[in-house]
């Protein structure tokens, strides 16, 4: 299950600008969870495009993890999380590591996912 992965890691979470539609925030229309990312999540970077909290620092983190990379994190907005983060490393799941996940990895010291 791709959340056993990602869980124990984290990594994705604190290595890349999460940005994505304004209509995914809460009340925007299309969310794709049971309410949308939470406004105060994000901070605007168009008119129709907002970016996670955090994740565009020079030390990117996404004000939505918490816990320890590569010990135990969780998303504390997992069913609302945004397109971005839903799309990534679909075959995290499999234990298969893509590019990105496995340079998110390495910038912690972990190793890539193994096939």
């Amino acid at each position: 299950m791709r959340e056993d992965h990602c869980t124990r890691c984290g990594a994705c979470c604190a290595a890349f600008r999460v940005d994505f539609h304004c209509a995914e925030l809460v009340g925007g229309g299309m969310s794709l969870g049971a309410e949308g990312v939470p406004v105060d999540m994000t901070v605007p970077v168009t008119a129709t495009l907002v970016r996670m909290r955090g994740t565009d620092d020079a030390s990117p983190r996404c004000i939505a993890l918490a816990g320890d990379i590569g010990r135990s994190v969780r998303c504390t907005i997992y069913p609302e999380r945004p397109s971005p983060c839903r799309d990534f490393a679909p075959y995290a799941a499999l234990g298969m590591a893509e590019d990105a996940c496995t340079r998110a990895r390495a910038r912690y010291g972990l190793p890539s996912l193994e096939p």
